[in-house]
């Protein structure tokens, strides 16, 4: 067995690894990485105005906390279609073009999304094709934006030594990919009748439901577990996961609008659910509990680890653990991947199957609110029974989660409290 787990750390360090580093720097992953981290504050601003709206359920309001959410959360496809050219060409050190190409393609992703409001009959800024439902939209017109101004970064229609001035050669030189751009949705979209939005929509709906399911959700939490155990940031997972998050959350906020919620209806993999109310206490894998353990134990370096990581845990940041003893350390690395697999189960049947657990109907996504802030405002909308209900599985999580560690941790802590013994013996 010992054989077995040397032989897997070595591919996983050797082989593995390196892979998914190139995947991390990849100027695309990056790109769309950092784009809709950018999206964040306005994602976490909506949020504070979802848990206003509560307000409303008691007290009548001369306005509604309904629209400043409006204005934010249900506008990232916006952000994100501007965001994705603009970084694109900043990263590729195009910074001449980059504002333009973000411009370029707020357009394009405003084209294609356009025979969604004729259809509708509805106005343009209320549509859910500019919030989270137009999120793989408007990253494909991104890219699409970003490789028509790639592939013409370098071109112009004027030689270098021109006594044209060079802010006038950028607006003539950025006409063609501009043009290309507009003319390219011009023609698919509004001549052709040709409904890009719903052929990405239908391309993409099969992975927002699988990511719903329960080998789906457990097998990607598994993987982000995975990967992160060996030091690669779960960030690198945001471009599929952050999408799909959101439509589940807005799928969610629209059956309770609608008066349909269950437990059956809505859907689990929502930011809010998966790092604020009930999985991941301290951080990804759930480390809050070995961060106490540490604290406790017996050996001197791994007491101090645990004291230091325990105030940036309580905010669910888990970077010091995770880099201080967990990372591409067997003894942790097997009961992490444990995490990303029993928790989300678990989590799965007792909200899902079960039912003993609420599934949020509000949107709070400060993940770095210390627990239980997070299952508190996720769930006191829908009553002191469901609080209760929730707070009790809160517990549950956290207890299987100690267990799970527990006995990897007991194990790490011999042969670290051997070592130091060993250390002091050499030192007589």
């Amino acid at each position: 067995m010992v054989i077995n787990m040397n032989k897997l750390i070595s591919w996983l360090e050797n082989s593995f690894a390196p892979k998914m580093s190139k995947v991390n720097n990849n100027i695309w992953v990056v790109t769309l990485k950092d784009s809709i981290m950018q999206t964040l504050p306005f994602i976490f601003l909506g949020s504070i105005f979802c848990c206003l709206a509560i307000i409303e359920n008691y007290v009548t309001l001369p306005f509604s906390f309904w629209t400043p959410f409006g204005w934010t959360m249900s506008k990232i496809s916006l952000l994100v279609a501007f965001l994705i050219p603009f970084n694109y060409c900043e990263k590729k050190r195009y910074r001449k073009q980059r504002l333009i190409a973000g411009l370029t393609g707020l357009l394009l992703f405003m084209m294609v999304v356009t025979p969604e409001f004729i259809a509708d009959g509805t106005v343009g800024f209320g549509h859910d094709a500019l919030g989270a439902g137009g999120m793989f939209v408007a990253i494909l017109t991104g890219i699409a934006t970003s490789l028509i101004f790639g592939a013409f970064a370098k071109f112009s229609f004027f030689k270098d030594d021109s006594a044209i001035p060079d802010f006038v050669r950028q607006w003539f030189d950025a006409l063609l990919p501009i043009g290309l751009t507009i003319v390219l949705g011009w023609i698919i979209v509004l001549i052709l009748n040709v409904d890009l939005y719903q052929i990405i929509v239908s391309i993409f709906m099969p992975l927002q439901k699988g990511l719903n399911t329960l080998p789906g959700f457990t097998f990607f939490m598994f993987f982000t577990c995975f990967i992160y155990s060996m030091g690669i940031s779960s960030w690198v997972l945001t471009p599929i996961g952050e999408p799909v998050r959101l439509a589940s959350i807005t799928t969610n906020l629209g059956l309770v609008a609608a008066g349909t919620a269950t437990a059956s209806s809505m859907l689990i993999y929502t930011e809010g659910l998966v790092y604020c109310t009930y999985m991941w206490v301290g951080g990804i894998g759930c480390t809050l509990p070995l961060v106490i353990m540490l604290m406790r134990s017996k050996s001197k370096e791994l007491s101090s680890l645990g004291k230091a990581c325990f105030v940036p845990g309580l905010f669910n940041i888990n970077e010091p653990v995770i880099f201080g003893c967990i990372a591409w350390n067997p003894y942790l690395m097997v009961p992490m991947w444990l995490q990303g697999i029993i928790i989300p189960i678990l989590t799965y049947l007792f909200t899902k199957v079960i039912a003993l657990a609420p599934i949020p109907q509000v949107q709070f996504e400060l993940w770095y609110a210390p627990y239980p802030i997070g299952t508190i405002m996720n769930i006191m909308s829908q009553g002191a029974g469901a609080l209760i209900r929730a707070l009790i599985f809160l517990v549950i999580s956290v207890a299987v989660s100690s267990i799970i560690w527990y006995p990897f941790f007991k194990a790490y802590e011999a042969k670290r409290v051997q070592e130091e013994q060993a250390k002091i013996a050499e030192s007589k």
